[in-house]
């Protein structure tokens, strides 16, 4: 059987909150601020809900060092 994902919960309660404020990220910022605590806290891969974060991240690291 396949482990819970760790962030399963903060990512449940992004949907609840983007659902309730009509879709408005703006309203929500201090529960995705935890689930980016909690994806931290994982090794890359851990956790499928993160995987969004570190492709951000990732890409972050490429713009830094492609020479402008």
């Amino acid at each position: 059987m396949p482990q819970k994902d760790p962030c399963q919960k903060q990512a449940c309660e992004i949907q609840k909150c983007l659902q309730a404020n009509n879709y408005m990220e703006s309203k929500c910022q201090a529960v995705i601020e935890e689930l980016r605590k909690c994806c931290a806290r994982y090794p890359k891969g851990r956790s499928l809900v993160c995987s969004g974060f570190e492709k951000e991240e990732e890409e972050k690291q490429t713009l830094k060092l492609t020479p402008q």
